[in-house]
This record gives structure tokens, C-alpha cells and sequence, in this order.
């Protein structure tokens, strides 16, 4: 394992275009081909957190790194017609399609970071995106059972302005600043795990990764250090555009985001150029 390790992050969601600058399933293709000609390998998230943070175990192979997508909509796991730039290719299928021509599945992994309340997911899908129900989880185990992906936390709600109406406890929305006591915490986080847990077992299930990608002191903190062995979470996952190293706090991982830390092939093979 290398002692840097970076994590890569795209949107399915994020289709403004058909270009690696304005859509993440373009950028992903062109990406992949880019990580392969550079010789590196793809790895599963899980695994990573798993030997280095909660193993303590620390390795040597160069040039590894692990991708995830966040928000699980349907975008992830389904060829869509976008309503106004076509039909794109599937966020898996597009690793699916790099896995055959370099030896099979093996060769790519991501893990989804997932909004988990059903509710949330439905209700924003109606008002805020097309009204197409395509924020469903009907694909979770379908996509874990292919082994190819893995399924984690992006909170329950996403601490989403559109379903504060669904809040059991009122709270500032439209960022995760605001979930700075035990008892949001729990709503947000625990009872996502808990339900995800149940409704997809898989190793990604003791990831979670900050809507927004905003920490704060008491989550970072006090909550997961405290409260991870209740919960069932062995790291969480910021926005910090930099490798993982070892010696990180585990409670604020940092990931490099498509379309801000690079927007084409050559932005990213300068990034992995840097941390060989």
C-alpha cells in the first residue's frame, strides 16, 4: 500500500454537458483510461480504512487509489436518458466497461455514498431534480452482489434544505455545520447506518462521508471518537483536496473532487504525477 493515497470523488448527478469538464460520467471514462496509462491500480475504499485504520497495518505497494461517488441517485447504477444531454452511461457501468478490456472486474471498484432515508431521496428527487424517481435504492444490493461497489453513508437526509419539513428535530439545513450535538448526530448518522446496515450489509456500511463535505470540532472531535464502537463507523470522509497518509485523522479523511480539483484527464494525471 502506498504511504499516499488518494481518493477520488465524482457526481453522477452532475450533468451539465457531455464533456469531461461539465459531466462526471464523461470525466470518469477519460479518467480511468488516464489512472491506467499512469500504472496505477484501483482498489476498494473499504479495504483501505480497514488495514490502515482500524488493522493499524501499513503496506508498500505504489500506486493505488480508491473512487467513490457520492449522493447515490440512480445515476450511479442505471443508464438514464437525461432530459436535456441524453443518454448517459451508468457511473458502474462505466467501470464495468474499463474492467473488461483490463481483466475483469477486479480491476475497478468505487463505493457509493449513499442518502439513505427513502422519504428524503423521494421527496427531493419530486422537487428538486427531474421527477423521474431516479434517487431510488432498489440497485444497492444488486450493485454490492456484483462486486464491483460497495454502499456507505452520506447521512440520512443529507441535512437537505428541501426535506426540513421531515426533520424529527429542527435544525439549521443546507449544510452539516449544524449537526453539532449527540442527538442530530444520531439522527443523522447512526440511524443511517443502522438502517443501511440492515437494508444493504456490505463492507462499505462503517464508511460515512459529510454532505457538503463540511466537518465540525464536535463530530470530528467528540462524536466519532466516542461514540464509533455504538455506531459501527471506522472513518469518515471530508473534502480535503490530499491523499490519505498514514497517521490521518480517521474522522476527517480527505478526498480529491472532480470538477473542482481537476476537469479533465491531464489535471488528474498531474495530481497522481505528484504523488508518486
Amino acid at each position: 500500500m502506498s504511504a499516499r493515497f488518494p481518493v477520488l470523488t465524482y457526481h453522477g448527478v452532475n450533468v451539465a454537458g457531455n464533456d469531461t469538464a461539465t459531466n462526471d460520467h464523461v470525466a470518469l471514462a477519460a479518467d480511468l483510461e488516464a489512472i491506467d496509462r499512469l500504472g496505477w491500480r484501483i482498489v476498494p475504499l473499504p479495504g483501505l480504512v480497514d488495514r490502515w485504520f482500524v488493522r493499524g497495518e501499513r503496506g508498500a505497494e505504489p500506486r493505488t487509489l480508491a473512487i467513490s461517488f457520492d449522493d447515490g441517485t440512480d445515476f450511479d447504477w442505471r443508464d438514464l436518458d437525461h432530459p436535456v444531454h441524453g443518454r448517459q452511461r451508468a457511473m458502474y457501468g462505466v467501470l464495468a466497461d474499463f474492467a473488461r478490456t483490463r481483466g475483469g472486474p477486479a480491476a475497478a471498484h468505487a463505493t457509493s455514498f449513499v442518502v439513505v432515508s427513502r422519504e428524503a431521496r423521494e421527496h427531493i428527487d419530486r422537487v428538486g431534480l427531474a421527477a423521474r424517481g431516479w434517487w431510488s435504492d432498489d440497485w444497492w444490493r444488486e450493485a454490492i452482489e456484483g462486486g464491483g461497489a460497495a454502499i456507505a453513508s452520506h447521512s440520512w437526509d443529507h441535512n437537505h434544505d428541501l426535506v426540513a419539513h421531515l426533520m424529527a428535530t429542527p435544525r439549521e439545513t443546507g449544510h452539516f455545520r449544524a449537526i453539532a450535538t449527540r442527538e442530530l448526530a444520531d439522527e443523522e448518522i447512526a440511524r443511517a447506518t443502522s438502517f443501511l446496515r440492515g437494508a444493504a450489509p456490505n463492507p462499505g456500511d462503517r464508511l460515512f462521508a459529510y454532505p457538503y463535505g463540511e466537518t465540525n470540532d464536535y463530530l470530528v472531535r467528540e462524536y466519532f471518537p466516542h461514540h464509533h464502537g455504538r455506531i459501527g463507523v471506522d472513518a469518515a470522509f471530508a473534502d480535503d483536496p490530499r491523499p490519505v497518509v498514514p497517521g490521518d485523522d480517521r474522522w476527517a479523511l480527505p478526498r480529491y473532487v472532480c470538477g473542482r480539483d481537476w476537469t479533465d484527464p491531464d489535471g488528474l494525471a498531474a495530481i497522481l504525477r505528484e504523488l508518486r
